[in-house]
C-alpha cells in the first residue's frame, strides 16, 4: 500500500496539525505493515504559484526561466504519486478563514482537466481511481464548525472537501482541532477530540 502525506503549515513543530498527521501516519503504518510514504513539506519545499509560463508550458510552449523549468521537473510527480496513493493524509490548518497558499499551489498542480478530471456531456468527472480514502487534519484557532456562528467563514474544509469529490474521491476523513487559540483548556480539549478521532481510524 502507498500513503501520500502532505503538511503545509507554517509552524514547524509548533504546528498542532503536523502533529496529528504525524499521529495518523503512524497508526495507518502499524495497520498496514510494508505501507510505503511519500512525503511533501509544502512550507519547507512549496511549488511555485502559477504564472503564464506554467499554463504556456502545459500548452506546449518551453519555458525560458530557469526557475520556472525547476519548478515544472519538480512538480512532475505529484500526480503519480496522487494516482499511486490508497491514502492521503493532508494537514490543512486554516489561515484567514481558507487553506495556506503552499497547499492551494499543490491543489492548482493535481487539478487539471485531461489528468484528473475530465469534462463530460453530464458535467465534469473525477479520474481518480475507486477506493482512495483522504484523511484532512484541520486545525484552526477558532470556532467554524457546522454549528459555530461562524461557519459561514470556514472556506478550509468546505473547500477541501469539494476539491477531493471533484477529483473523484468520496472516503474523506476530517480530524478537526480547533479553538486552538481559545486558551490552554480549549487546546487541550482540541487536540483530545482529534486523538480520539486519530485512535478510531480503523483502516
Amino acid at each position: 500500500m502507498n500513503l501520500l502525506h502532505i503538511d503545509s503549515s507554517i509552524l514547524g513543530p509548533n504546528s498542532v496539525s503536523r502533529i496529528l498527521t504525524a499521529e495518523i501516519v503512524a497508526k495507518e503504518k502499524a495497520l498496514h505493515p510494508g505501507l510505503e510514504v511519500v512525503y511533501h513539506d509544502l512550507a519547507a519545499e512549496p511549488a511555485q504559484h502559477l504564472s503564464p509560463a506554467h499554463i504556456a508550458a502545459w500548452y506546449g510552449a518551453t519555458p525560458e526561466d530557469e526557475s520556472v523549468k525547476a519548478d515544472l521537473a519538480a512538480s512532475a510527480t505529484l500526480i503519480p504519486e496522487l494516482f499511486a496513493a490508497d491514502i492521503i493524509v493532508i494537514g490543512a490548518p486554516m489561515y484567514n478563514f481558507t487553506i495556506p497558499s503552499q497547499l492551494k499551489s499543490w491543489i492548482d498542480r493535481i487539478v487539471i482537466a485531461g489528468k484528473t478530471f475530465a469534462y463530460t456531456e453530464t458535467g465534469p468527472k473525477g479520474l481518480l481511481p475507486a477506493g482512495k480514502k483522504a484523511i484532512i487534519v484541520s486545525s484552526r484557532g477558532g470556532a467554524y464548525g457546522p454549528e459555530s456562528p461562524a461557519a459561514f467563514l470556514d472556506h478550509q474544509e468546505t473547500y477541501l472537501r469539494g476539491v477531493l469529490a471533484f477529483l473523484g474521491l468520496s472516503d474523506v476523513t476530517i480530524i478537526r482541532a480547533e479553538g486552538l487559540a481559545m486558551g490552554p483548556e480549549a487546546k487541550d480539549a482540541a487536540l483530545a477530540s482529534a486523538r480520539e478521532g486519530v485512535a478510531a481510524i480503523a483502516a
